[in-house]
């Protein structure tokens, strides 16, 4: 099983990134995915989810109309557009896999079976 999280990098405030995350090694089932980030000195949060469909995304009040969550089941894929980025934003970001979840999504990371690497985020002001 593996999960390949790309698409970090240093941007300015303001700017905008695009994260991908792709799956691969097993079959899931319907499974939700999410990603999460981890700022140094912090614990790692929520950042945003989405069910199998699409049709259901969350996000954490902080990302609220700046990021947006996405997937491809074809390509079993899922993005994460950023926009606006804020310095506070920096951190590693974890894409990851609630495998057999059905049509539901997941805010708390101990409920997610399998994590990528992580993409380094950093936001200058």
């Amino acid at each position: 099983v593996q999960l390949q999280a790309c698409g970090g990098g240093l941007v300015q405030a303001g700017g905008s990134l695009r994260l991908s995350c792709a799956t691969s090694g097993r079959a899931f089932g319907r499974y939700a995915m999410g990603w999460f980030r981890q700022a140094p000195g912090k614990e790692r949060e929520f950042v945003a989810a989405i069910n199998w469909s699409g049709g259901t995304t969350d996000y954490a009040d902080s990302v609220k109309g700046r990021f947006t969550i996405s997937r491809d089941n074809a390509n079993n894929t899922v993005y994460l557009q950023m926009d606006s980025l804020k310095p506070e934003d920096t951190g590693v970001y974890y894409c990851a896999v609630a495998v057999n979840s059905g049509n539901y999504i997941y805010t708390t990371a101990i409920v997610y079976d399998y994590w990528g690497q992580g993409t380094q985020v950093t936001v200058s002001s």
